[in-house]
């Protein structure tokens, strides 16, 4: 007894280069193995300034993970135990801007779209302005900049257009 044909193939049809869509966008721009480093704790996040000055959250010194990280700065870096003494290290660019004014709080957060600015300081509105960071959105019509404090007047920036 013979069978009949499908009247369709039901296997994938991923074309020529294999599965399409979009790639994952990358998360590092740098990641090592550390071994032989007794540091406390299983977590450590740090950020390099430009002029490779390390801000740590806690009084533990990453200057042992930053020095084989190989990335220029301004970088931030999370850095996982994965052993006894040793560290997974991965490390981002990042864009850093000194600000003139002080500013009272530890995060900003300016949008600009067709209902005009507003400015955030750690959640609460303000009517602060900030110069500095709303040159940065460019020509973008409608953008958000979010701003975070690393140390002193030396503050963490992501632009993106709305």
């Amino acid at each position: 007894m013979s069978r009949e044909p499908l009247p369709h193939d039901p296997g994938p049809h991923w074309g020529e280069v294999g599965i399409h869509g979009l790639h994952r966008p990358r998360k590092w721009d740098a990641v090592v193995l550390v071994d032989a480093l007794p540091l406390g704790g299983d977590r450590m996040e740090f950020a390099a300034l430009p002029d490779g000055t390390l801000v740590s959250g806690d009084d533990r010194d990453p200057a042992p993970l930053a020095r084989k990280l190989g990335l220029t700065p301004p970088y931030r870096a999370e850095a996982v135990r994965r052993g006894a003494e040793s560290w997974s290290v991965g490390a981002r660019s990042i864009r850093v801007v000194e600000l003139a004014a002080p500013a009272s709080g530890d995060e900003i957060e300016i949008v600009w779209d067709e209902s005009g600015r507003r400015v955030e300081i750690d959640g609460d509105p303000t009517l602060v302005s900030f110069p500095e960071l709303e040159r940065l959105a460019g020509d973008f019509d409608a953008w958000v900049v979010w701003a975070r404090r690393l140390s002193g007047t030396a503050w963490e920036v992501e632009i993106r257009p709305l």
